[in-house]
């Protein structure tokens, strides 16, 4: 009987030491602690983020999601966030030195997130932007929670960058979207070749430029978009770029009387004494706001025309 009692003691045993040895295999710092990633039965239908006071929200309504409620956002900007949080894993624990340096001494206060299946919370975290690891982020579960950074497998860039409150981040990237029809005038100037600026009038809706017809060039018009927002340009560099005499200055007014004013400038890449002019991208910039844009000559280029172009043979 003693004997039959001992072999189901150590069995008992060994079944818990198989246990916990999967069970840390699996989640070595605890599923409560270190699970970021959603997973919901169905998809993600709304993603809340908070700093302080400030709250921003995406929902999905119907086939649509909404910044806030109010404006729709930017579809590819939607794809990559649902991707990152269903996809993030741990990379690495950060150490309560590091933690304490380059974020509780640096005064870096999280972004808090959290995510919904209609009604259901999925997930919930705090998100620390900070330039210390090259994912751009340090998370926690809570605020007691110990820190990892964290990355999303396969992307090498910075996924701490999706997590922001700023709605011009999920807004459209878009400069001009106009069908020719709407269009009443347009102004192209070329600041460094004023001889090859031109503009078109809409006359009895025929649009002219001394008597040629051009509206090839205005359906370009009809998507004009824009790569990125340039949030890492400093103030000081800002204020120089635009003492500098811009590139070129496109004018658009619009048969509803609404008026465009796109400016652009020359961008360099590299640093210090390897800077060249970016032959890839400029630096934009409309009148609607007081923000920097980056966009690839590949876009704007349809529009940078030169008086010529409307007199060829």
């Amino acid at each position: 009987m003693n004997k039959i009692i001992i072999r189901v003691l150590l069995l008992s045993v060994a079944v818990g030491l198989i246990f916990l040895i999967l069970f840390k295999s699996r989640s070595p710092f605890g599923k409560s602690n270190s699970s970021f990633a959603s997973e919901p039965e169905k998809e993600i239908t709304k993603i809340e983020f908070s700093e302080g006071e400030r709250k921003l929200s995406l929902e999905k309504e119907g086939e649509n999601w909404l910044i806030n409620g109010k404006i729709e956002t930017r579809k590819s900007g939607i794809l990559f966030i649902i991707r990152v949080l269903q996809e993030i894993k741990i990379k690495s624990p950060v150490s309560a030195e590091l933690f304490e340096s380059e974020i509780t001494g640096k005064g870096i206060d999280p972004a808090r997130v959290k995510v919904y299946e209609k009604r259901k919370l999925l997930k919930t975290f705090l998100v620390y932007k900070t330039r210390s690891n090259t994912y751009g982020n340090i998370m926690k579960i809570k605020e007691r929670s110990k820190p990892f950074i964290v990355y999303m497998p396969g992307y090498e860039g910075d996924i701490g960058s999706g997590f922001t409150l700023n709605e011009l981040f999920w807004q459209p990237y878009m400069v001009f979207n106009l069908l020719p029809s709407e269009i009443a005038s347009v102004s192209f100037e070329n600041l460094s070749d004023t001889a090859s600026s031109f503009s078109i009038v809409n006359k009895d809706h025929r649009y002219v430029i001394s008597g040629t017809l051009v509206t090839r060039y205005l359906s370009y018009f009809t998507r004009i978009p824009f790569e990125s927002w340039a949030f890492d340009i400093t103030v000081e560099e800002k204020k120089r770029l635009e003492s500098q005499q811009p590139l070129y200055r496109i004018t658009v007014n619009t048969t509803v009387g609404m008026k465009s004013v796109l400016t652009l400038w020359e961008k360099m890449t590299g640093e210090n004494s390897t800077k060249a002019k970016d032959s890839d991208r400029l630096y934009g910039k409309t009148q609607i706001r007081d923000e920097l844009f980056i966009m690839r000559y590949f876009d704007i280029d349809p529009l940078l025309k030169k008086r010529s172009y409307f007199f060829q043979e």
